[in-house]
């Protein structure tokens, strides 16, 4: 997940006009065509990874369809779960699953979907509510340089402390790509 340095996904005033709000568009600079080989050569491994991406409707409202991913999601055919209180009123690409129980649940369809590939999480909320129930492993943090000053926190709801172990650390110039295990 890209994140500014001073912790935030999106800048204030996100919508699907404006999908990564205010003063952020940089936070996905390291995904651009200008990025060095070590950042292609860090998305390449990631993409090869992922089976099934689990996000918030919102997140997923912000990007999808036209003017948007598409008939696709985030990272085209790769399948979604998608984490929401209401059941879609109407039909979707093929690539969308709807998880209508909560994170928990949409989790542990992503897995079943991912095969021996990994799951990952897109969007704040999602993690948020993970990440303490104890449904991740590891957090991939693409930290930009650069200080939005508000918009959707990526940690702003956790109500506990959560111990984290550097696995791996690699510096761009375009962001610093840290790995933690998350420790029970």
């Amino acid at each position: 997940m890209s994140v500014s340095v001073d912790g935030y996904v999106t800048g204030p005033n996100d919508s699907r006009e404006n999908p990564f709000g205010d003063g952020a568009q940089d936070l996905h600079a390291w995904l651009r065509a200008s990025a060095s080989d070590e950042d292609r050569a860090l998305l390449k491994e990631t993409v090869d990874r992922v089976g099934v991406i689990v996000m918030g409707r919102r997140s997923f409202e912000k990007n999808e369809g036209d003017g948007g991913w598409g008939d696709a999601g985030p990272m085209g055919d790769i399948p979604c779960v998608v984490v929401t209180h209401h059941a879609p009123t109407r039909a979707y690409p093929p690539v969308f699953t709807f998880a209508l129980d909560g994170v928990e649940s949409a989790i542990q369809q992503a897995q079943q979907l991912a095969g021996d590939k990994d799951v990952h999480l897109f969007g704040a909320t999602v993690m948020q509510q993970a990440l303490p129930l104890g449904l991740v492993d590891e957090l991939h943090l693409h930290v930009m340089p650069v200080l939005v000053g508000g918009g959707t926190p990526l940690f702003g709801a956790l109500d506990s402390a959560i111990t984290l172990e550097r696995i791996n650390e690699v510096a761009t110039p375009a962001a610093t790509h840290l790995t933690f295990r998350v420790l029970r």
